[in-house]
């Protein structure tokens, strides 16, 4: 049992061409199931700081590593849209025939891929603080750590692999993820100052991070390229939530992004950044639940 006392369950999943996924239920077996997938780089154990506010909603998130993170086996090459076809995998092993999908950061345009391909699965999605493509005006807003991964994208898997070794280095040495925060908004920078919030999001880091860097850099890569699908293919209802002082994925390149879609309602948290979901869980899940008509 973790800090977040919620009750949880481990397991590990063989795909059809020999890939495991390593995957964690957060909560009692009896509540509402939702497909929690998180941010880059993160874990199946990066649970929301608050487990109080996930018990009084009643909701059991199903998480999972992403290709190359935690437990699951690295696939080189990977794209976004790929990886929707391991999620399906997921819900049929737990017999889940058809759950509502909330995606934070880089688990946002995962979250689209599962909906787009397989439509039939997903109830819902939610885009919370979403990755979604910028251009190079945009990314000399980032913050650091952001801008720089923007520039070694551009340049290929190499130079993309190169910084995000420097980039693991720091986060999980002294300081842990503080260290690339040391630029943020200030909204994003008051999280910093909440031990709940730090213990958690190191947590998740350490485990994604655990075996190297490689995971990351695919990931990274996946995002920056081409996603496999297109957003207008998605026919599911999504409510994307952004912060208007986000310095990791800038309020227009969302916008662009989501406007894209067919059926999005785009909802702003003004004077807040990238971390605001940590406050947000409640009217997240409320939101997404209430459109899921399960």
């Amino acid at each position: 049992m973790t800090e977040a006392r919620l009750k949880y369950e481990d397991g590990e999943l063989r795909l059809s061409d020999g890939r495991i996924l390593a995957w964690r239920w957060w909560g009692e077996p009896t509540w509402a199931p939702v497909l929690r997938l998180q941010g880059t780089p993160g874990s199946r154990v990066g649970l929301n700081p608050h487990p109080e506010v996930q018990r009084a909603l009643g909701v059991r998130y199903l998480m999972v590593d992403r290709p190359g993170f935690g437990g699951s086996t690295r696939l080189p090459g990977r794209n976004v849209a790929g990886f929707a076809d391991d999620l399906v995998a997921l819900l049929d092993h737990h017999g889940l025939e058809r759950v509502p999908v909330v995606g934070g950061s880089g688990g946002g345009p995962h979250a689209l891929a599962i909906a787009a391909r397989h439509p039939n699965r997903v109830a819902a999605v939610s885009v919370v603080v979403g990755f979604a493509h910028i251009d190079a005006d945009e990314a000399r807003r980032l913050i650091g750590v952001n801008a720089a991964g923007y520039a070694a994208a551009e340049l290929g898997w190499e130079a993309n692999y190169r910084l995000s070794v420097e980039a693991r280095t720091s986060m999980l040495g002294e300081g842990g993820v503080a260290n690339t925060l040391s630029d943020a908004g200030d909204s994003d920078k008051a999280f910093l100052l909440d031990p709940s919030w730090r213990r958690v999001a190191q947590a998740s880091i350490s485990e994604a991070l655990r075996d190297g860097a490689e995971g990351w850099t695919d990931e990274n890569m996946a995002l920056h390229r081409d996603w496999g699908f297109e957003l207008d293919e998605v026919q599911t209802t999504v409510t994307w939530w952004h912060g208007d002082d986000d310095m990791n994925v800038p309020l227009s390149a969302a916008k662009r992004a989501a406007a894209r879609l067919r059926r999005v309602d785009f909802r702003v948290w003004h004077g807040e950044g990238h971390l605001a979901p940590t406050l947000h869980q409640a009217e997240i899940i409320e939101e997404l639940l209430s459109r899921s008509d399960l």
